[in-house]
């Protein structure tokens, strides 16, 4: 995703606009949420000649998909992302060595903005996305949806009483079971 930057020259104060549609990349965004590869980015920046380089600022609105982090239902919405980077020419002294790789710079008189707007973008998503902030989740024993059912409980027995459980069980069928005589006899 250049952009050339061949018409600002090195003068300090020119500048231009563009307000133009391009098609996401892929990996922008994480595991939960981001936007889909080949989804209409709406782009609206400034390219501004500085001393040191293009000074590259605006806003870039994309289609953001995912799931809830609670109970994975789909999302979609729009999200408005504001950016502003400042490209060095490679002979600005500005340029340090040390922070190089940080750096981003105006190569053959044009500048990438896809690692900018990635950073930008995946920046801005929720790190727990929500579908709402009252969001249930799943039940952790069977899977059901708690905003759906939302007096969904299960019976949860001590396992320390298990035990007796099975023997209050087995007491309650021989109690039910029919007597003979030969039983009735021992009793008396």
């Amino acid at each position: 995703m250049t952009f050339s930057v061949k018409d600002l020259g090195r003068s300090p104060g020119s500048m231009r606009t563009i307000e133009e549609h391009v098609p996401a990349p892929k990996d922008f965004g994480v595991a939960l949420i981001g936007v889909q590869e080949g989804s209409d980015m709406e782009l609206d920046l400034r390219f501004e000649s500085v001393h040191e380089g293009i000074l590259v600022s605006g806003t870039a609105n994309v289609e953001v998909t995912g799931e809830c982090g609670r109970c994975l239902e789909p999302l979609r919405f729009d999200r408005d992302v504001d950016l502003q980077e400042l490209f060095f020419y490679s002979d600005s002294a500005s340029l340090s060595v040390e922070e190089d790789e940080e750096q981003h710079r105006v190569e053959s008189d044009s500048v990438d903005l896809e690692p900018v707007l990635r950073d930008a973008v995946v920046t801005s998503l929720p790190f727990q996305p929500v579908c709402r902030e009252d969001c249930q989740g799943l039940c952790s024993e069977c899977g059901a949806r708690l905003n759906d059912d939302p007096d969904h409980h299960h019976e949860v027995l001590d396992p320390r009483w298990s035990a007796l459980a099975g023997l209050a069980g087995t007491a309650a069928e021989n109690d039910a079971a029919p007597k003979s005589e030969s039983d009735e006899k021992e009793e008396s």
